[in-house]
């Protein structure tokens, strides 16, 4: 039996007991909301408020190096894994990911953040309190769809 990669996502999600998940429906095709998603260094800056910048090394392999850049300089590496409705993101400190499937005429779109490390699951819930537990992050990736379209 197989799942979609919306499911999948939630029960990473679920395993990783973060505090940072969401997924909505956008009323927008899958092809436009995944053009999104999938450019990581041309809109994840836009779209995660602690990122300045993320270097994705160039191809078309599975699986690639990244390094992200913070707003004062820190840099931390990356292996991405990226496929179609499926981007997966992890470093020594930090998961994050994004999946989509198309749903009748839009797309179900999920986003979630994790801390690797049990010590800083404290910072994960504040910063998830915070941030809205991941809905300003698709309602962002969704007006950058809809421009696109």
């Amino acid at each position: 039996m197989s799942v979609d990669a919306v499911t999948r996502l939630r029960l990473l999600a679920a395993g990783l007991h973060t505090t940072f998940y969401a997924e909505e429906y956008l009323d927008l095709p899958f092809e436009t909301v995944w053009a999104v998603a999938s450019d990581l260094a041309g809109e994840l800056p836009h779209l995660v408020p602690l990122l300045r910048d993320f270097r994705v090394e160039p191809g078309d392999a599975g699986r690639k190096p990244a390094v992200a850049v913070g707003p004062l300089g820190l840099r931390s590496a990356f292996e991405v894994r990226l496929a179609p409705g499926w981007c997966l993101m992890q470093s020594r400190l930090v998961v994050g990911g994004m999946a989509a499937v198309p749903e009748g005429g839009g797309t179900r779109f999920a986003v979630l953040g994790a801390a690797r490390p049990a010590a800083l699951r404290p910072l994960q819930r504040a910063y998830a309190l915070v941030a809205g537990r991941g809905r300003p992050f698709i309602r962002k990736a969704a007006l950058r769809a809809a421009a696109r379209a």
